[in-house]
């Protein structure tokens, strides 16, 4: 079985999802006969990494929150993330996450993808480091198992995986994602949003029992997602 998970680096819904995601595999009968693969998609297309503004400044200029409403909607994301042992700053960066998912694409070829977007999710939100900069970036990746001058060498060239970032959303657009997290099941069954941990795992089963069948699992009330930069915060 096959589980590609369509998700960007700095979607909180995310990272809360992958979360998830693990603990419902995890309760899965057949989990040690899944392959797990990370897919691109970006909240922001064509955002440059540059890192300097914080989520709250973004959000606030965007949308034109207050600081209460601004409040609100980053202690529902902590309080979700805390629920799953996880940490949130708030005073996190955005960036442009084009170049984040073209090292993806080479930590997946290095059988590392895993493990980079999970130093990824920590830096980002855990430690709300500036992704963005190039020396951070670099940093994340060598401690996730890359080799430094690879890294490198990719983000000097602009084409270096690409067309496999490209690939990836269009594969997205095709399979109908508006927002992320977007997980497939064997091109089976979809599960769109942040769902809970037991959502996946009958997710799991009934993609496992179905054979052909088509249709989409997941409408649980805290099953969040985010998309076009806004987050669905139940």
């Amino acid at each position: 079985m096959r589980v590609e998970i369509w998700s960007d680096v700095i979607c909180p819904w995310c990272y809360i999802g992958k979360a998830r995601f693990e603990k419902g595999l995890a309760a899965f009968a057949g989990r040690d006969g899944v392959e797990v693969v990370h897919r691109s998609f970006e909240l922001s297309a064509g955002a440059p990494r540059d890192g300097g503004k914080t989520v709250g400044a973004e959000l606030k200029a965007k949308y034109g929150w207050d600081d209460a409403q601004l409040k609100a909607m980053e202690d529902r994301v902590g309080a979700a993330a805390a629920s799953e042992g996880l940490g949130m700053r708030h005073d996190r960066f955005v960036t442009g996450t084009f170049d984040l998912h073209r090292l993806l694409h080479l930590a997946k070829e290095r059988g590392l993808q895993d493990r980079l977007l999970d130093a990824l999710y920590a830096a980002t939100f855990a430690e709300a480091r500036p992704i963005g900069e190039d020396d951070t970036l670099v940093e994340i990746a060598t401690g996730a198992g890359l080799d430094a001058d690879e890294v490198r060498r990719v983000l000097a060239d602009d084409t270096a995986y690409a067309d496999a970032v490209r690939a990836d959303e269009k594969e997205a657009a095709e399979l109908g994602a508006t927002g992320v997290p977007f997980f497939v099941i064997d091109r089976r069954f979809a599960v769109s949003g942040g769902q809970p941990a037991p959502v996946f795992t009958q997710a799991l089963e009934q993609a496992a029992a179905a054979g052909g069948l088509q249709t989409v699992a997941g409408a649980a009330d805290d099953g969040a997602a985010c998309a076009d930069d806004a987050c669905d915060v139940p």
